[in-house]
């Protein structure tokens, strides 16, 4: 049920239900149904209900880029010439594969963007041959992370 801000109510049994997907969405349902108390076709039920109100969009495997040898992680601030250049650029973004994450800011950068790169050469490749030849791009601030601390979802 929406409320008047658009938001959804959820119950605790529902709380329960996605506490345990959000650690494993591989979780056997009838597993998360005998630790909960309800039946198997009741978590279903639930489950179409909370992806038709939009609150779960899906669930997916996580890659560990490391492995794959990407190592090194940056966050891009984007100068535009204008503000009409902004849709264009998510555009030409959008064909670069390193680019995770792309934003609309207040601040000082008209964007900002999350990169994933296997070093610090391939970071610099990304940005001279890809990123600042964008039309629009008047230059950019680039933040490397050395370490990320913390990766967690909103807590249900």
């Amino acid at each position: 049920m929406r409320s008047p801000n658009n938001t959804i109510n959820i119950d605790g049994i529902d709380k329960k239900i996605l506490r345990f997907l959000m650690q494993d969405a591989r979780m056997p349902i009838l597993e998360i149904a005998r630790s909960i108390g309800i039946s198997g076709a009741a978590i279903h039920q639930r489950l179409r209900k909370l992806e038709r109100s939009g609150l779960i969009s899906g669930s997916k495997f996580v890659i560990n880029p490391k492995i794959l040898g990407y190592t090194t992680m940056a966050y891009i601030g984007i100068f535009l010439d204008k503000a009409m250049s902004n849709p264009r650029a998510v555009k030409e973004l959008e064909k670069i594969p390193e680019v995770l994450e792309c934003h609309y800011t207040t601040g000082n950068w008209s964007i900002l963007i999350k990169v994933l790169c296997k070093d610090n050469a391939h970071l610099m490749n990304v940005l001279n041959k890809n990123i600042q030849r964008i039309e629009g791009v008047s230059r950019t601030e680039t933040f490397i992370s050395l370490d990320q601390q913390i990766d967690r979802q909103i807590t249900i």
